[in-house]
């Protein structure tokens, strides 16, 4: 997907003046990261983030930097409902500690497991989904496109009904070939917010619900524009994000004129400290929220100078795409 060019784009230097690069320690390994940075900063609207995947080149990454400066100077969009159901989310972890881990997420109905890890047997994840049924009524589980087709329909068929299985191979022909086969539900994932065209899953019938994250979409107004044009049921989750992004996230769910689904909107559980309070489900809700004020000091886990200039001179580049310029990959 081409990054958006944001008109009335407010220059680096504005951006930078009132900014902190963070490292948010997590609980888990998750993704193949223990920690997260990402760099947070302050507008006229309250908080934006900037914290696209340090594997993403400057295109890519360029889009989280819109979502940020959306939410840091247009703020969150009218909502339409006061709460936003979530999901728990359950990392490739060895079954016996699934249910410390749903327990994070007071009152959630819905746990989304982790499958297809490298280095893991289809064994260890029925393992980790049984365990989770044993606790909570509705799973789903995201492969993050690590099985092949024939891989996808064996595991799918051993691990039995599962609300749905998200991104469970790489491309959009693989999703339809599987959606094929498959009794269960597809959802699309990376097949939409890392496409060029993120309709073709539309176009080639290869998927059911479209899962959609606001910070690799450009913002939250055009993750509801997507939503309503893509014709598929929407899940609204997060990219791993501080309380910061989440806060955005919560708000373009709040917003849908249609919700259907628990979100993945409660990962702020993973992590042991954050810049903000964070969104922890009550009866397996979360309850939008705006952060306009002063950030407690507390909270703010510093990175250290090194990762600062780095991610600051990151932030630099991607305003130069946003602005039209030329793009460098990351190294």
């Amino acid at each position: 997907m081409e990054a958006p060019v944001v008109e009335d784009l407010p220059g680096p230097d504005e951006l930078l003046a009132e900014s902190f690069v963070v490292r948010l320690p997590m609980r888990t390994r998750f993704r193949g990261i223990t920690e997260r940075e990402m760099v947070v900063f302050r507008g006229p609207a309250g908080w934006g983030e900037f914290g696209p995947f340090v594997e993403y080149g400057d295109v890519e990454a360029a889009a989280w930097l819109a979502a940020g400066i959306e939410a840091a100077y247009l703020g969150p969009p009218k909502p339409v409902r006061d709460t936003v159901a979530v999901n728990a989310t359950v990392p490739a972890v060895d079954a016996d500690r699934v249910a410390e881990i749903l327990g994070r997420y007071p009152g959630a109905t819905t746990a989304k497991v982790k499958v297809a890890e490298r280095g893991q047997t289809l064994a260890d994840d029925i393992a980790r989904v049984d365990a989770a049924r044993d606790v909570v009524p509705t799973v789903r589980v995201d492969a993050n496109g690590g099985w092949s087709v024939e891989q996808a329909i064996d595991a799918i068929r051993a691990i039995g009904d599962v609300e749905y299985v998200e991104q469970p191979c790489a491309t959009v022909p693989e999703l339809a070939a599987v959606r094929r086969a498959v009794e269960v539900p597809i959802a699309a994932d990376e097949s939409i917010r890392k496409a060029d065209d993120p309709y073709r899953v539309v176009a080639a019938d290869a998927a059911d619900i479209a899962v959609v994250k606001v910070a690799p979409l450009g913002g939250m107004r055009a993750t509801l524009e997507l939503a309503d044009t893509i014709g598929l049921p929407v899940v609204v989750s997060s990219a791993l994000d501080s309380a910061v992004g989440m806060a955005a996230g919560v708000a373009a769910a709040a917003a849908l004129p249609r919700l259907d689904h628990a979100c993945g909107l409660g990962t702020g559980s993973m992590f042991t400290d954050d810049v903000a309070e964070p969104f922890v489900p009550a009866d397996g809700l979360v309850e939008p929220r705006w952060f306009t004020g002063d950030l407690p000091p507390r909270s703010l886990p510093r990175a250290d100078p090194d990762r600062e200039r780095w991610w600051r001179e990151r932030l630099v580049r991607c305003h130069a795409v946003l602005a039209g310029g030329p793009a460098v990959r990351d190294e």
